[in-house]
């Protein structure tokens, strides 16, 4: 049980109507600062005094990533209890909450449009960008790794850009599956697997961030380099979480945190990489949980990046 002045304090800092809109909000996953002044249609200098009094009544969590800082609801806690009691119990008929989520759904149709933008400029030489910063061989040899044995019915690759993983683990699974939202990635994609001959991998036109269910259930679902271009990669994964077999596996790769801000302003990225501690509490949230994980240091040493390779399996 809380202490009589730590509940006072956490009940203050929720009982504001401001606060009631940004923890709503929060329910819906990850936001930044600026996501949130733009929704809620509020000055930088007073969603900020906002969410500093949330976070310190243990409401909220902030996690910084480079010149930015991005907000969530509390994973544990009297205050994320209390959070989670207060949402469940907002109307979501209310004509400022409506408003909130409207104007939410806009600015995440932004973002995606801008990503759509920048994938359909680069899809051509993808594969030669992603090479650039990290050890691709080392990783994709770690991948195949993981999967070394096993005959999986089912692989889903979301956000399988130019097909590259469902071309590298051909030889492991009877169908394969890659959704992504970008029709110029697609093209080349469908491009390389019929030079392949890989008749049992197949493309699809489709948001991973909305994913139909209707696409089946698999085995393994392999997450490459994608969380990062996502505000709330949390809620991607709870999204992925749904095509998931029970007892599958989910093998995910990204950029452990770093500060390389040029590849939000330049390359799209949403999130400055990914640590531990985050992708345990999505894991967790999501239902699953990470049975290994392994790092692979830039070869740019201070100035590079490194990339993670995360195995998470079903805790049905």
């Amino acid at each position: 049980m809380a202490e009589l002045a730590t509940l006072v304090g956490v009940l203050k800092a929720a009982g504001e109507g401001t606060r009631l809109r940004l923890l709503a909000l929060l329910a819906d996953g990850d936001h930044s600062v600026k996501d949130l002044t733009e929704i809620l249609r509020q000055s930088q200098p007073r969603v900020s005094r906002h969410l500093k009094l949330l976070a310190d009544a243990g409401l909220i969590e902030r996690n910084a990533e480079g010149a930015w800082a991005y907000y969530g609801l509390a994973q544990s806690g009297d205050g994320s209890a209390l959070a989670q009691w207060v949402i469940e119990r907002l109307d979501g008929a209310d004509p400022e909450r409506r408003r909130d989520i409207e104007r939410q759904a806009a600015v995440r149709a932004a973002q995606q449009a801008q990503a759509a933008e920048y994938f359909a400029k680069v899809a051509g030489s993808w594969d030669l960008l992603k090479t650039l910063h990290v050890p691709e061989e080392a990783i994709e040899a770690a991948i195949v790794e993981a999967l070394a044995g096993r005959s999986v019915g089912l692989l889903i690759d979301l956000g399988t850009g130019t097909g590259r993983m469902l071309e590298l683990l051909a030889d492991f699974y009877k169908r394969g599956i890659g959704i992504d939202s970008s029709r110029e990635m697609l093209a080349v994609a469908r491009s390389r697997l019929a030079a392949a001959g890989l008749g049992h991998a197949q493309v699809r036109l489709g948001d991973i961030a909305d994913l139909d269910t209707a696409t089946g259930s698999a085995d393994v679902i392999v997450i490459h380099q994608v969380l990062h271009y996502f505000d709330d990669p949390g809620r991607m994964l709870a999204q992925a979480r749904r095509l998931l077999k029970a007892g599958g596996e989910m093998l995910i790769v990204d950029f452990a945190p770093h500060n390389l801000e040029f590849l939000r302003t330049e390359h799209a990225h949403r999130r400055l990489g990914l640590s531990q501690a985050q992708m345990s509490g999505w894991a967790a949230a999501a239902g699953l949980s990470v049975e290994a994980v392994r790092e692979f240091p830039g070869e740019n040493g201070d100035n590079g990046l490194t990339v993670c390779l995360w195995r998470l399996s079903d805790k049905t």
